[in-house]
């Protein structure tokens, strides 16, 4: 009996919509009973144990150079935090004091204490924390199967083509897989910014996660459909639904490759007005992607990474090698690094930063920086000696009033003055912006415009303060609405008083790369879209089909409707007649 046709909907982490053969991958449940141990064989149990640590992080490190070989170091990274909880001192010690304690096998004992551990970081509100259940399971997962001796992973030895479905995969499990064996993937859990997502992304291959019962719904063998795109799996798909999916899929295929003609054309409205279109990087190997998709410059350097997942604080060199890496391959085009955004969701031990109830309103980003001027000096040095290879610009988050932006310039001038006196070479005219993301600073703007070369506005944070809505909290966020008519009079505000005081503003934020919101944004007086690489055709059409006019005309109607559903309706109202062809990408 042909089974019946089940549709899901989970959370988008990688584009694209692929067909084939389910592979239920379930984890390794290892089953470890109780064994009591006799006092002369604990120094042997020690010593399983340790043994079985050094393999894993053999593993580990022999992984994380792959990685690192094949897609870029900054994936390799990821598997830092791996060997930081082979590394965890305290939880070693436990490991073996309670073996010496209750004369327990080292495997029962490990797995004990490995349970306590994912209990207590489940529980906590911190995202990021949450997200690193993944690496200590992962962990934990091969230290168990080492101390007892089972067979590795089955992810690198599949010998067809399919697709993987799975509660949860860790980055070493989606590591291992390979692109010519998977074609996609699915998972229970996770979220947009996911280890498993990004390298989903990285290799390529449609994923969709957080599908809640997906496992519970499919079986080896069945027949599934992936929509990376909009976050959509079927299961058993009926004959209909396959032809639609073929159709969808060859349009998706031509509908990118139309995009991508692009490429080498203008931003520039029908009337001649001249949009800047850039880029969100967060690693230097996101580079040849700005480029393969038509970006002019890049609009956001991310600058966290090189402080997550390690031990020590990269040193000036090691930053100056990166920047400069990035300023000589876009060259001429512009580069503006936000410089560290630490806190928040991003957690970073070494520098002790405290756990805060509300850490998104807490000791971060500039406060942070402010705070500890070694740290944010040496990110400083490193900018300025780099800007002597390229068209570089400074930006600094989370302003929230003239003081903070005075104090900052204060560090930079003291590291130009450095610089100078031991005779290396940077841009003296480096222009300086300020990220407005904190509604303190979109309310002053005009005074902030005085002192600033530009502004860029951070839509993420500035509508999660604006609206009072915690943006990593499923329980409200349909109150999440960049089309809030608050935010589009913050927005307007901005724009003009940068506009008044001759500077240019642009905008970072994830609403940069909604397509629903470019004509809208344009028609506000946005001087340059910064959005991730893959989205950047798809703004660069939009901008190329209306007059600025036009763009005008909805921007003033959208300031006057009333609530953010009506925005959201108006706007795609807009679209539809405009770009027809992009009528489907908004559905």
């Amino acid at each position: 009996m042909k089974k019946k046709e089940i549709v899901l909907k989970g959370i988008p982490a990688s584009p694209g919509i692929v067909t084939g053969k389910a592979f239920l991958y379930g984890r390794e449940q290892y089953t470890i009973t109780k064994r009591l141990i006799r006092e002369d064989h604990v120094a042997g149990e020690i010593k399983r144990f340790k043994e079985a640590l050094i393999q894993t992080k053999n593993e580990i490190l022999e992984i994380k150079k792959r990685i690192s070989d094949e897609m870029g170091a900054e994936h390799g990274q990821i598997f830092s935090a791996h060997l930081l909880v082979i590394d965890d001192s305290m939880l070693i010690e436990e490991v073996i004091s309670r073996m010496k304690k209750e004369k327990m096998s080292i495997e029962y004992v490990f797995q004990d204490v490995l349970r306590r551990y994912i209990k207590v970081f489940s529980e906590m509100d911190d995202e990021y924390l949450k997200e690193r259940i993944s690496d200590i399971n992962d962990v934990g997962r091969r230290i168990l199967r080492n101390l007892i001796g089972a067979k590795e992973d089955v992810l690198a030895n599949l010998k067809e083509k399919v697709i993987v479905v799975a509660y949860d995969l860790s980055p070493s499990d989606t590591a291992t897989m390979h692109k010519r064996n998977v074609s996609g993937f699915a998972t229970d859990i996770g979220g947009r910014t996911s280890h498993t997502a990004i390298m989903a992304k990285s290799l390529e291959i449609p994923a969709v996660v957080g599908l809640e019962v997906l496992t519970k719904k499919v079986t080896s063998g069945d027949t599934v459909i992936i929509d990376g795109t909009h976050g959509i799996v079927v299961v058993n798909p009926s004959a209909r639904t396959m032809k639609k999916y073929d159709v969808d899929r060859e349009k998706l295929i031509e509908f990118e490759k139309h995009l991508l003609e692009l490429k080498n054309l203008p931003c520039v409205t029908l009337d001649g007005r001249k949009i800047e279109l850039s880029a969100n990087i967060e690693v230097p190997e996101d580079v040849p992607s700005v480029m393969a998709h038509g970006a002019e410059g890049i609009g956001l350097y991310r600058t966290e990474f090189f402080y997550m997942n390690r031990k020590d604080l990269p040193s000036e060199e090691e930053q100056f090698r990166a920047y400069s890496a990035v300023a000589k391959k876009m060259k001429p085009s512009p580069v503006v690094i936000r410089t560290m955004d630490l806190g928040g969701d991003k957690f970073l031990s070494q520098l002790d930063v405290p756990q805060q109830m509300n850490p998104f309103l807490g000791w971060r980003a500039i406060r942070f920086c402010l705070a500890r001027p070694d740290v944010f000096k040496a990110q400083l040095r490193a900018i300025l000696r780099a800007s002597a290879h390229g068209k570089l610009r400074i930006m600094y988050p989370m302003i929230s009033g003239l003081g903070e932006l005075r104090q900052a310039n204060i560090l930079l001038e003291e590291s130009k003055k450095e610089l100078k006196k031991e005779g290396l070479p940077f841009d003296d005219d480096i222009e300086v912006g300020a990220m407005i993301e904190v509604p303190s600073a979109a309310l002053t703007s005009d005074i902030l415009a005085k002192e600033a070369d530009f502004f860029s506005i951070g839509t993420n944070d500035l509508i999660q303060y604006s609206l009072a809505v915690d943006r990593v909290n499923e329980k409200i966020a349909y109150l999440y609405e960049p089309t809030h008519p608050a935010i589009l009079r913050l927005i307007k505000n901005v724009v003009d008083n940068g506009h008044r005081a001759g500077i240019w503003v642009g905008m970072c934020g994830e609403m940069a790369g909604d397509i629903i919101m470019t004509i809208i944004l344009l028609g506000l007086g946005l001087d340059e879209f910064s959005t991730s690489p893959i989205a950047t055709p798809e703004i660069k059409r939009v901008i190329r089909a209306v007059t600025m006019s036009q763009a005008r005309e909805i921007a003033d109607e959208a300031l006057t409707l009333l609530t953010g559903k009506d925005v959201e309706i108006f706007a795609k109202k807009k679209i539809k007649e405009l770009v027809p062809e992009m009528a489907a990408e908004i559905d």
